[in-house]
């Protein structure tokens, strides 16, 4: 009953905050700052010389927090991080900012919510299998000169790649090249695939994910036709 009323109350305040910043640009900084002053959650400040490891000896405690943070940079590049207070006990789908059922009119689905920034990954009967962080567009380019947030909307997966795909534009400067592993292509040019993530939606319109998760959704999960959504 304990651990029951635990996630509620961290369900509460994922969805709360959503729902807060949903009403702000979803390219603000570093997600998470919010969930300081939640009940279930702390923030702690990160020192000269921290590292993921250090901080979280435990593998699976760390992966928790990494993934809480939006973040598989080095930590060091955080002056702060938000930590579950009962991590030891948590799972990573009590942490999920997603509803566990879905009406997929019996496909698979993947929604992508960038104000949350994660995807969910439900199968073709609804319910939730999966979700992960993501960065999406970090809304003006400078290399570019516009806007470069990523598109919401309906769309599909038409193309998949493996570990060597790369984008044929960026950087600018080499008319592409930069890595795009597991590349799973739903918009144009624009796909979801694998990345560094620094905790809050930093890309020119891709939506950029673990690379695990990338592996995983373009190897296990997603096929050619696989819906995806993506929300503001």
């Amino acid at each position: 009953m304990k651990k029951m009323i635990t996630v509620s109350i961290l369900s509460a305040a994922l969805l709360t905050f959503g729902l807060a910043t949903s009403t702000a640009t979803y390219a603000q900084r570093y997600y998470g700052s919010n969930l300081c002053g939640y009940t279930g959650f702390k923030c702690i400040k990160i020192r000269r010389g921290d590292t993921w490891e250090s901080l979280f000896h435990n593998q699976r405690e760390r992966e928790i927090v990494k993934r809480l943070n939006r973040m598989n940079m080095p930590v060091r590049y955080r002056s702060w991080i938000v930590v579950p207070t009962n991590l030891s006990r948590i799972k990573l789908i009590d942490l999920s900012p997603f509803p566990t059922h879905w009406q997929t009119n019996g496909k698979k689905l993947i929604l992508v919510n960038l104000s949350s920034q994660a995807f969910g990954a439900y199968d073709a009967s609804g319910q939730l299998v999966h979700w992960g962080p993501v960065s999406g567009g970090r809304g003006y380019c400078s290399d570019i000169g516009a806007n470069c947030n990523t598109s919401i909307g309906h769309f599909k997966v038409f193309r998949k790649q493996g570990p060597e795909c790369i984008s044929s534009r960026f950087p600018i400067e080499t008319n592409g090249g930069a890595p795009m592993p597991y590349c799973m292509h739903f918009n144009g040019g624009f796909a979801m695939h694998g990345s560094t993530l620094p905790g809050y939606n930093a890309s020119h319109g891709c939506v950029r994910l673990f690379f695990e998760d990338a592996q995983w959704l373009n190897q296990d999960f997603i096929n050619i036709g696989t819906p995806v959504v993506v929300t503001r």
